[in-house]
């Protein structure tokens, strides 16, 4: 994906993954997905919405091999 931003606040990245917001904040909780502190604001980087987006594409792949 071409990112045109180095950190999204949470509302663009909901967007750019078309998930909800307790959705997102699950996956940071999890670990699934990495955020940063931006003063009293998380940011999450545009290296983890890549990241994020191909744990979700292995995740796809195994579970066509496993049936």
């Amino acid at each position: 994906m071409t990112h045109t931003k180095a950190l999204y606040r949470i509302t663009e990245a909901m967007m750019l993954l078309s998930i909800g917001r307790t959705t997102l904040y699950q996956e940071l909780r999890a670990g699934r997905l990495a955020s940063v502190g931006h003063g009293r604001a998380r940011r999450i980087p545009a290296t983890a919405i890549d990241a994020y987006l191909a744990l979700l594409e292995q995740e796809a792949t195994r579970g066509r091999l496993a049936a």
